[in-house]
């Protein structure tokens, strides 16, 4: 999932060196902390956070596949 959200986010973002994911284990599942430029936020999150849903979504929708719980954070 970690590598997922890595590819999704160096196609949004102007900067895709400064990507940085954090994969967290919790007793609910995975928690993905997504660090991106403080200029490349917006990009990640979109207008009214319509991306930062669609990337949930693709990333929970691939766990769901190997029955895992995916959370995604997007933190700056």
């Amino acid at each position: 999932m970690k590598e997922l959200l890595e590819v999704l986010a160096k196609y949004l973002v102007d900067n895709p060196n400064a990507i940085e994911v954090t994969e967290t284990q919790k007793d609910n599942g995975v928690l993905l902390e997504l660090r991106v430029a403080p200029d490349d936020m917006g990009k990640v999150i979109g207008k009214q956070g319509k991306i930062a849903r669609a990337i949930r979504s693709v990333v929970k929708a691939a766990a769901m596949r190997d029955d895992k719980r995916v959370n995604v954070e997007i933190v700056q």
